[in-house]
């Protein structure tokens, strides 16, 4: 018994006659015949009599056009969605770090429904630290995840898709609180809140202070960079974070630090435990698509800093801050 055999059943108990079954269908009356006798033979019992000029099912037919219409009514169903799937509907599950949340997924996703309204795709957004989202990934629970650089591994493929500004934050009051822009080594006298083992940051921030070949006094560690801001607003020390807008609202003062450049790669990872949907995978290639189309990226580079001219932005802030008081006091 096949899938043909089947829907030629059906239809010729449809139409009631061979002749007209077989024009629909577009096979010859003898093919149409043949097939019937044969899934006849196989079941062991006869599925149509003869009713006058046309055909009738018997009760074993009717048993069995009653199975074979809802069974491939699913299947067709069943179908159908795969070839959705396939042209990429579904949900797309992203995990990225808290700092993306609020400008560059919500963009990603936003101009790629945009250019893509026939797919008929979601989303669902997580976020969490590097180790819990590559953790994550791998157990299959994510798709995609935009986090810092994966550690050595052949468990993720992993491609740069942008640049994230770090900034040196103290809190108001703090001898260092006048300044715009100070090299890292003129930090080392005040001691650190600093990103643990666990996040992505703690490899990026001692590899700077490795460029100095210094190492800072590190007074509380947490994977939060928005619990070690608020830890700096009230006064537990000074930190490098992602600049982020969440600072505006806090009691601290943002510098840039003049030397070495502050930066880190923010990346795109998927796991090489796990086949991506054709969903994930069109999402995949438009974000690596708009990678090649912008003039950083033709130059040899990937996608600029999160801010620019980051110098007259922590500037402009810091002015702003001494003039009127954050919003958290208001």
């Amino acid at each position: 018994m096949n899938l043909y055999q089947l829907r030629y059943f059906l239809e010729l108990a449809e139409k009631r006659q061979y002749t007209k079954a077989a024009r629909q269908l577009n096979i010859t009356q003898p093919s149409l015949s043949y097939a019937i006798s044969q899934l006849e033979n196989e079941l062991g019992v006869k599925l149509f009599e003869k009713d006058g000029r046309t055909i009738s099912l018997t009760d074993c037919g009717r048993d069995l056009a009653g199975c074979a219409s809802e069974s491939l009514a699913i299947l067709d169903k069943g179908i159908a969605n795969l070839k959705r799937k396939a042209a990429g509907a579904g949900k797309i599950r992203l995990g990225f770090l808290r700092t993306l949340g609020t400008d560059y997924i919500p963009d990603l996703a936003s101009r790629y429904l945009k250019q893509n309204p026939d797919k008929e795709t979601t989303f669902s957004f997580h976020t969490g630290s590097t180790g819990a989202l590559l953790e994550s990934l791998n157990a299959g629970e994510y798709d995609i995840v935009f986090s810092s650089e994966p550690p050595e591994s052949n468990d993720f493929h992993y491609t740069p898709v942008m640049k994230q500004d770090l900034v040196l934050i103290v809190p108001d009051g703090h001898p260092l609180a006048d300044q715009y822009r100070i090299p890292l080594s003129e930090t080392l006298a005040y001691p650190y809140i600093y990103f643990d083992q666990s996040a992505g940051l703690r490899y990026v921030t001692d590899l700077l202070f490795e460029q100095i070949g210094q190492k800072p006094e590190i007074v509380y560690e947490t994977d939060e960079d928005q619990v070690i801001a608020g830890l700096v607003a009230h006064g537990f020390g000074i930190a490098l974070v992602p600049y982020m807008e969440l600072l505006l609202r806090l009691n601290v003062r943002i510098l840039q630090i003049s030397y070495p450049e502050c930066q880190r790669d923010i990346y795109m990872v998927t796991s090489r435990r796990h086949e991506l949907s054709p969903a994930a995978h069109h999402f995949r290639e438009f974000v690596l698509t708009g990678l090649l189309d912008t003039p950083t990226a033709k130059a040899g580079g990937i996608l600029a800093s999160t801010t620019t001219a980051l110098a007259d932005t922590i500037r402009y802030l810091n002015v702003l801050h001494s003039v009127h008081k954050p919003l958290s006091d208001r």
